[in-house]
């Protein structure tokens, strides 16, 4: 099978996407608006960019009506938002906060997720992740205008935090205590199952 993706409907290529692009791990992003209402919202677009400076990317898109959703709104206004990662006890929570709430609603108190308070910015955290990443805006690019029309969100990582509960013996990330999820095609999620090591060349 080939595909000409100026042939088909943006569905038809969305759904294309996310179903071989896989697995893709999620970015939970907490955001607050200028008047203090917080957000929190899931993002499968969403990846690391490099090391120095310390930088990650999530994708929001906009709405079926080309409007922005309330995680772009927030990062315009604000440049501040925090990277949560989600681990498999908290697929049921993170799941319920992609629902389409009324703008300014908070998702924490719709859904009952308990927020931390961050260290560097005004975003809170979600409490219980393993790991939780506060950034400061770096830049927005706008890819295509309209419905469903994306924007890559560059952060800068300023803190970073870390349950001690998920850390291995040497004192970095272990793979399998933080139990992380990751988002697959239609309404299919995965969970870290067996690993395998493979030593990088010279």
């Amino acid at each position: 099978m080939e595909l000409d993706p100026d042939n088909l409907g943006t569905r038809e290529i969305y759904e294309w996407m996310v179903t071989t692009i896989l697995p893709r791990p999620i970015a939970w992003v907490s955001t607050i608006s200028p008047e203090g209402a917080t957000n929190l919202a899931p993002f499968s677009f969403f990846q690391g960019v490099c090391a120095r400076p310390p930088t990650l990317l999530f994708c929001p898109a906009n709405d079926r009506y080309g409007r922005p959703k309330d995680t772009l709104r927030n990062v315009e206004s604000t440049g501040e938002f925090v990277v949560n990662l989600v681990p498999f006890p908290m697929a049921g929570p993170m799941n319920d906060t992609a629902a389409t709430l009324p703008h300014g609603e908070s998702e924490f108190e719709r859904f009952g997720v308990t927020a931390v308070p961050s260290a560097c910015v005004r975003p809170p955290r979600v409490a219980g992740v393993p790991v939780a990443f506060e950034c400061r805006l770096d830049r927005i690019v706008r890819i295509g205008e309209g419905p469903v029309a994306g924007h890559v969100v560059l952060g800068r990582i300023v803190r970073l935090h870390a349950d001690d509960a998920v850390l291995a013996p040497d004192g970095k990330p272990d793979p399998q205590r933080m139990d992380l999820i990751g988002r697959a095609g239609r309404n299919d999620y995965v969970r870290l199952g067996e690993l395998f090591r493979l030593e990088r060349p010279a």
